[in-house]
């Protein structure tokens, strides 16, 4: 079943073109991430799938409306920000009323279960906990709710690396069920390369690669270049090319493997270096990395 489909989205903010006519579809029990540039358009696609700004062209999510129909929707749609807004004067057990109190399907069980698993005193007010444990508190709430998506907008942001692995961990083994969707959006690409059943990238509003790994994996291929092939490898066109420790590295798009197998080490590219050969212009993808 689908789970976000977007036909022709758009979003004007004055002269500002913020969602340029975006075609989209997302199947439940995926985890996609949603990649782009600071200013591409990504928060203002997340707001509009949660229902939080109006926008022109078509979009259903979980069948729902989102701008006509938000009350219904957010009964199965959680969200965190990279901010983890919480307020600051309220106890972690009061939290816990809280939510226990304005959500039916939460799970108040599940929760103090997660919990225990960390060093967050359950009398503590959340003025006196780290960012990481604040993170932490948000994301035992949410995953403690049975919603059909959840969407995470810089959840790790500003957290250590412990932190980061920490959470990745728990969203990957004790909250993605694969009916669960979940759609991710990140700066930190490297840390979520693993986690992705899909990736989208977008840039200046528009959509400009939507695939799942496994068809990446497929298409894209990396190639550590013997210094005797780079001529031959050059000519078929690649994608990007880079030096690393005084050797060409070259991204080719739908070149057939057994052919660049003769000039050197292949290996499947990372979101990064997938992401940044994408979004270059044309005339910088010569890049020379010393």
């Amino acid at each position: 079943m689908t789970c976000i489909e977007a036909r022709g989205l758009r979003k004007h903010y004055g002269k500002s073109v913020a969602l340029d006519g975006i075609d989209l579809r997302v199947d439940e029990g995926r985890i996609v991430g949603l990649i782009g540039p600071n200013g591409a358009g990504k928060s203002t696609a997340l707001h509009a799938i949660l229902g939080l700004t109006p926008y022109a062209g078509e979009l259903r999510v979980l069948g729902h409306n989102p701008w006509n129909d938000r009350d219904a929707l957010m009964r199965d749609v959680c969200f965190i920000a990279d901010v983890a807004v919480l307020p600051r004067w309220i106890k972690v057990s009061q939290a816990l009323d809280y939510v226990a109190g304005v959500h039916p399907r939460f799970d108040r069980a599940r929760a103090e279960q997660l919990l225990a698993r960390t060093s967050i005193p359950k009398n503590a007010k959340v003025k006196t906990l780290s960012k990481g444990m604040t993170v932490q508190l948000h994301l035992a709430l949410v995953m403690a709710i049975d919603a059909k998506l959840l969407v995470l907008d810089e959840p790790t942001l500003g957290l250590d690396l412990l932190y980061r692995k920490q959470f990745y961990d728990a969203l990957l083994n004790e909250y993605f069920d694969g009916r669960r969707t979940i759609l991710i959006t990140t700066h930190q690409v490297e840390e979520i390369q693993d986690l992705l059943t899909d990736l989208i990238f977008i840039q200046r509003g528009r959509i400009v690669l939507d695939s799942s790994m496994d068809a990446i994996e497929a298409r894209y291929t990396e190639v550590m270049v013997r210094p005797e092939q780079t001529d031959a490898a050059r000519a078929l066109n690649p994608l990007r090319e880079r030096r690393v420790f005084g050797r060409s590295v070259m991204l080719f798009d739908n070149a057939p493997r057994e052919q660049l197998q003769q000039f050197g080490e292949l290996r499947t590219p990372s979101i990064a270096d997938l992401f940044v050969a994408t979004m270059e212009e044309p005339q910088a993808r010569q890049e020379v990395i010393q």
